[in-house]
C-alpha cells in the first residue's frame, strides 16, 4: 500500500511501519503527523476511509477521534483560564449555579478537568442518544449526586466530560464549545478541526470500524460501582459514530472530527510554549497548570493505574509504558488514536485511524508509531 505525504529522512521507519500495518490489514486507514518546534517532520496517510475499500484515505480525510476530543475540550477551557474567565480552583457552581445541587457545591473546575469530580456518567435511565440533547443532558448532570467523594480519586469521565466542561465554557464565555473551538482554536491556527461534523463534510468522514468488546466483565463488578455506573450510563456504541445524529451533536468528550495534521499543529501550542507561528493561545504559566498532578492510582472507572494533571494524562509506565516519564502530557481515543506532547523537546506526535484496536488506552499500533518517533528524534 502506498503511503502518501511527507517524511523526514530520519523517520522512514515510521512510514514503513504504517505501510506494514495497512498492508497487513491491521490498519484500514490512518494518518500520522509529527511536529518538532514548528517543523513538520512527518505528515503521512494511507489506506482506505471505508470498509468496502472504495474510498482511499485522502489528505483531507477526517475521522471521529473519540476521546482525543477531550484534549481539544481541555484546551478550550485553558483558553478561558488564560483570559481570566475561568479559575481552575473555583467551584463549578461559580459559573453553573445549578451544579451545586445534591452535594456538588465543593466540586472544583480542576476536578472535572482531571476526572476526579465524582460525576463520571449519568444516572440511569439514560441512553446514548440522550447525550445529543445538550440542554437536557447537562441539566441531568447538574441534578445528580457525586458517585464518590470529589477530589479523592480519578474515575474516567468517559462520555460526559465534554458536557460538563462544555457547560462551564458556555456559562463563562457565552459561546458553545463548538463555537469556541471554531472561532478561537481552529480558525486562528488554520486547522481542520471541529466538534462534530457539518453536512458539507460528510463525504470526507472516514467510516469507523468498531473494535472487539472491551476486556471487562461488568457482571463481576458491583452494580453501584463507578465502573458499572459509567459504562452503563449510557452504554457506549462505536457504530453510533457512523450516524448523522452523532456527527451533528456536540459531544465534547467523544466526537471531534479531524486528522493527525490538525491535531499535531493544534497541540504544538503546548509543546512550543503557548504559541504557534504568530498565534499565541496560552502563556507558559497556563501550560504549567497541565502538569499539576491531581490524581495517581487505579482509576475507579477504567480499573488501571493512571495519573491525571489538569485536562491531560501524565506518564504512567504501568499502563502506557511506551510514553516516557518526564514532563509529558497526552491522551487518546477509544481504538487507539493519540496525541502526545513533549514540551521539553518541543515535540508533538499525533495518530488517528478508523479501524479501532482492542484495549482500554492506546494500542499496539500507537505504541509502535510513537516508539519509532522517539527512537529517531526523541
Amino acid at each position: 500500500m502506498t503511503i502518501h505525504g511527507h517524511t523526514d529522512p530520519r523517520l522512514t521507519g515510521l512510514r514503513d511501519a504504517l505501510a506494514a500495518m495497512v498492508d497487513s490489514g491491521e490498519e484500514l486507514g490512518a494518518a500520522i503527523s509529527v511536529d518538532l518546534d514548528g517543523e513538520t517532520l512527518v505528515d503521512i496517510w494511507g489506506g482506505h476511509a471505508d470498509v468496502a475499500r472504495t474510498r482511499p484515505w485522502e489528505r483531507d480525510t477526517i475521522v471521529n477521534v473519540w476521546s482525543t476530543t477531550k484534549e481539544v475540550t481541555a484546551l478550550a477551557v485553558l483558553l478561558l483560564v488564560e483570559r481570566g474567565l475561568v479559575d481552575l480552583d473555583a467551584p463549578v457552581a461559580t459559573y453553573w449555579p445549578e451544579f451545586a445541587a445534591n452535594g456538588k457545591e465543593g466540586v472544583l473546575v480542576r476536578h472535572v478537568m482531571s476526572h476526579t469530580s465524582g460525576v463520571s456518567g449519568w444516572d440511569q435511565p439514560f441512553v446514548l442518544t440522550d447525550m445529543y440533547d445538550r440542554e437536557t443532558a447537562t441539566a441531568r448532570l447538574a441534578a445528580q449526586a457525586p458517585w464518590w467523594e470529589p477530589g479523592t480519586a480519578s474515575g474516567y469521565h468517559a462520555q460526559n466530560q465534554g458536557h460538563l466542561l462544555g457547560e462551564i465554557i458556555r456559562r463563562a464565555s457565552g459561546r458553545t464549545l463548538t463555537q469556541l473551538v471554531a472561532e478561537e482554536i481552529a480558525g486562528p491556527l488554520g486547522v481542520d478541526l471541529q466538534i462534530g461534523a457539518t453536512e458539507r463534510d460528510d463525504d470526507r468522514v472516514a467510516e469507523i470500524v468498531p473494535p472487539p468488546p472491551l476486556p471487562m466483565d461488568l457482571s463481576q463488578v458491583p452494580a453501584d460501582s463507578p465502573m458499572v455506573r459509567t459504562f452503563t450510563g449510557p452504554v457506549a456504541s462505536a457504530a453510533a459514530a457512523n450516524t448523522i445524529p452523532w456527527r451533528r451533536a456536540e459531544l465534547g468528550a467523544l466526537n471531534a472530527h479531524t486528522n493527525a495534521r490538525a491535531l499535531a499543529r493544534t497541540f504544538s501550542v503546548i509543546s512550543r510554549g503557548g504559541a504557534v507561528d504568530d498565534v499565541r493561545l496560552l502563556s507558559p504559566e497556563t501550560i504549567e497548570q497541565i502538569f499539576r498532578e491531581q490524581s495517581r492510582g487505579v482509576d475507579l472507572v477504567l480499573g488501571v493505574p493512571l495519573r491525571f494533571g489538569i485536562g491531560f494524562a501524565l506518564p504512567e509506565p504501568q499502563t502506557v509504558p511506551y510514553i516516557p516519564d518526564g514532563r509529558v502530557c497526552f491522551w487518546g481515543g477509544w481504538g487507539g488514536s493519540m496525541t502526545v506532547m513533549f514540551p521539553e523537546r518541543s515535540l508533538t506526535v499525533s495518530y488517528v485511524m478508523n479501524k479501532m484496536a482492542p484495549g482500554i488506552i492506546g494500542s499496539d499500533r500507537a505504541a509502535r508509531y510513537l516508539t519509532e518517533v522517539l527512537d529517531a528524534v526523541g
